[in-house]
């Protein structure tokens, strides 16, 4: 499935100027079609979504961790 500019923007919760950048630095792929459209593969980003889904599972974990009782604390001089 491809997308445009606008809707690729929408997908990815950012602005247009942004997906553009993003294209010209060659981060995201895009075809033209014959009236010079530009249409983006949706699918290239599926990559993306999964290490995000893994980094957010990563921070969960982080934050339910306990924090380990400082040794100094109980030292009294």
């Amino acid at each position: 499935m491809y997308l445009t500019l606008e809707e690729t923007a929408k997908y990815l919760s950012v602005s247009v100027p942004y997906v553009e950048k993003l294209i010209l630095q060659g981060k995201i792929r895009v075809l033209h079609d014959e009236d010079g459209v530009v249409m983006i593969f949706k699918n290239q980003f599926k990559t993306h979504f999964e290490q995000l889904e893994k980094y957010k599972k990563l921070v969960e974990e982080l934050k339910s961790e306990p924090i380990p009782e400082d040794i100094d604390i109980k030292d009294e001089d």
